[in-house]
């Protein structure tokens, strides 16, 4: 039977006459043709491109807009706690430049700046930042609110895009470079009112990447001499991605062209706000950064308008997976994860980068075992240099930082489920209950394993997977029982299997073998009884009773099994 989608239409256009036999793609009727490549909408500058051959070696100044343009994206913004814990945090990881609202935007906004500048919660080494249009009494506004800080960056912002001129705010170019000169310069003469604080300023072109690059350069440098930048009190030239609009070369071509025209840069600190338009925002910020770029603005775990601001959560691990320091902390990734989903009232997906439920684990048979095997090889390794675990160089399949660096432990890394794999149904016995499987044992289990996980249709914990196994492997209620001295004395399972031949049931013992555990031992026998090659399992205060009640149960399993009696050897319903 074939499924109608009544609101989809089947791609039929013709298959384009240069495509390759083995892609049968047809055109869509979707309207592509309303819509321009970024080379028709922006001028692309032409450059010979240096980013392409350079690494990122040092973490450039992370800045969190969480509390700004990350809270007008809330549809619940934050109020005065939900800010302050969010600040505390920010502040707790070591941020040390924080946009901490928008103050002409709300009487919210306006009262948190008034409570950090007169409540003593802003260290000596943080500097908050207040964001403002470019209008006269928004900034007056803005400077009220920082009255008492002992330090500020007042960010002014514009958009400056053709299409946000014509359509948005009614301007040519010269028009709207006087509107930002003149309220560039009110910010100065405010500042110059207020002596006892520390003041730099911000300037952000909105929607730089669809700007004209000239424009962009005129403005910026117009501001850099308007504002006497100095390297001693530069300014934040900040070029946003407002809209995603290119794939990420092109806006590190555009930073970069700043970064080499750009007026007195020695006193220019060049920032980017990317956003995720695209799907592409990590990346815009890494390769800017490669452009040139030394300061970046992002949310934790990327909240902001429509897709989002770019996250900077994965900006810094992406960092310390290559070995360079983050300069920011994110060892207990779990408490950070909950306090934005607290304050931003939004949940981080669990496949989120770095900071999901499920980022650190495999349910697929074939990464548990290179990830089980991995973790093994990391002891070793460990053991073999002499420093703890924990110190070692890391180098595990699957997992491109321990998860025990964010405050992960290892018991969520391997999970199961019935697309699961002998090494990590393996991998949990042993870890979480000190059973070391034969490796013949372990594929079998896994069989019995699926069809249960098959059947129950969910995900098999450590404690199912050991009552699994205790089940079909230790079950000794059946016709032939342990009695009261058997299994004692030198070679226990070969004088129990004496005993049972004796009584009329041939085993021989084809394999055997044990471990210490909690409380005793743990032993493993292959047997044969009759024609019928079998497991067992025993558990006993010693190794030797252990091993006898081992050939017990696999001579137990191989009579149910003749009998056809499912009830020795299986789970049953271990797993509702």
């Amino acid at each position: 039977m074939t499924t109608v989608f009544p609101t989809i239409r089947t791609p039929r256009g013709a298959v384009p006459a240069d495509a390759p036999a083995w892609n049968p793609q047809r055109g869509s009727e979707m309207p592509s043709h309303r819509y321009r490549p970024a080379h028709e909408r922006v001028e692309i500058p032409e450059i010979r491109r240096a980013w392409p051959g350079r690494r990122i070696e040092q973490a450039p100044l992370w800045v969190p807009v969480d509390l700004r343009d990350g809270n007008q994206a809330l549809a619940e913004p934050m109020d005065t706690p939900r800010k302050r814990r969010m600040f505390d945090l920010l502040v707790a990881m070591g941020f040390k430049e924080i946009e901490v609202g928008y103050p002409s935007s709300s009487r919210t906004d306006f009262d948190f700046v008034r409570h950090l500048a007169t409540g003593g919660a802003v260290p000596d080494d943080v500097t908050p930042v207040v964001f403002t249009a470019a209008r006269r009494d928004l900034i007056e506004q803005t400077f009220a609110s920082i009255q008492g800080m002992p330090r500020a960056v007042v960010h002014l912002y514009t958009a400056t895009a053709p299409v946000w001129r014509d359509v948005v705010l009614g301007q040519d170019r010269a028009g709207l470079h006087a509107l930002i000169r003149e309220a560039a310069g009110h910010i100065a003469r405010l500042a110059d009112a207020m002596p006892a604080t520390a003041l730099r300023f911000e300037f952000s072109p909105e929607v730089f990447n669809c700007t004209e690059p000239d424009f962009i350069l005129e403005v910026c440098n117009g501001l850099t001499r308007l504002w006497d930048a100095s390297p001693d009190r530069p300014v934040i030239h900040n070029l946003p991605a407002t809209v995603e609009i290119a794939t990420p070369n092109l806006y590190a071509d555009q930073i970069e062209y700043m970064h080499r025209h750009l007026e007195r840069r020695d006193a220019v600190i060049l920032s980017v706000h990317p956003h995720n338009d695209r799907g592409t925002g990590v990346a815009c910020a890494e390769l800017a950064v490669l452009a040139g770029a030394q300061r970046v603005e992002g949310c934790l775990f990327g909240n902001g308008e429509r897709t989002g601001n770019v996250d900077l959560v994965t900006l810094a691990l992406n960092l310390y997976a290559q070995g360079v320091d983050p300069m920011v902390d994110f060892s207990d990734i779990d408490v950070i994860r909950r306090t934005v989903e607290e304050c931003n009232r939004l949940p981080v997906h669990v496949r989120h980068p770095y900071g999901g439920d499920l980022v650190y684990t495999a349910f697929s048979g074939t990464h548990q075992d290179a990830i089980s095997k991995g973790l093994a090889h990391h002891e070793r390794a460990a053991a073999e240099r002499g420093v703890p675990v924990g110190e070692a160089p890391w180098s595990v399949p699957y997992l491109p930082i321990d998860p025990a660096d964010v405050g992960r432990t290892y018991e969520a890394v391997i999970r199961v489920n019935s697309q699961s794999g002998k090494g990590g149904i393996a991998h949990l016995l042993q870890a979480h209950h000190g059973l070391d499987l034969p490796k013949a044992l372990r594929a079998e289990f896994s069989r019995v394993v699926q069809d249960a996980t098959d059947r129950s249709g969910r995900e098999a914990t450590p404690e199912d997977l050991l009552r699994l196994f205790r089940a079909a492997y230790m079950a000794q209620d059946g016709p032939v029982t342990l009695g009261e001295g058997e299994g004692e004395g030198a070679g226990p399972a070969a004088a129990l299997a004496a005993a049972l031949e004796a009584s009329g049931i041939a085993v021989e013992v084809l394999w055997q073998g044990g471990h210490p555990a909690e409380g005793g031992a743990v032993a493993y026998a292959r047997c044969r009884v009759g024609d019928t090659s079998v497991w067992g399992a025993g558990e006993d205060t010693d190794a030797a009773s252990a091993s006898a009640r081992a050939v017990l149960a696999a001579v137990n399993r191989a009579l149910a099994g003749q009998r056809g009696d499912r009830s020795q050897g299986w789970p049953g319903d271990v797993m509702p």
